[in-house]
């Protein structure tokens, strides 16, 4: 198809690139298929040699976790905190950062201190 390195460089100047679809640092490919590679990573999840980003590539984003909803009850943002480092392996940096909170109170939250 490219005779030429030079033109195969030309024709992807401006072409959209496959590098925002990767999910997890490793994960490419159509829905159905990362779906399954996501599936198989939850099993594994707690396999230290497995690089963080790639264990919890399904988890969710920080911004849907702690909707205005969430941050806004007090309660809910506790489940939220709770819910954020068991389930989807955020560290209490990531999260009081994001939520502008002091890390101990993130810290208490998330040892089930009251």
């Amino acid at each position: 198809m490219f005779t030429h390195n030079r033109q195969f460089v030309q024709w992807g100047i401006g072409q959209n690139t496959i590098w925002k679809e990767v999910r997890g640092q490793a994960l490419l490919g159509e829905e159905g298929f990362v779906d399954k590679l996501v599936d198989h990573l939850k099993k594994h999840k707690d396999i230290p040699e497995i690089p963080r980003s790639q264990r919890y590539a399904h988890r969710s984003s920080l911004e849907k976790l702690f909707s205005s909803n969430v941050r806004m009850n007090r309660m809910k943002r506790r489940g939220a905190i709770i819910k954020a480092v068991e389930q989807y392996g955020y560290r209490q940096q990531e999260i009081d950062e994001h939520l502008g909170l002091h890390y101990s109170s993130v810290s208490r939250i998330a040892n089930g201190e009251r």
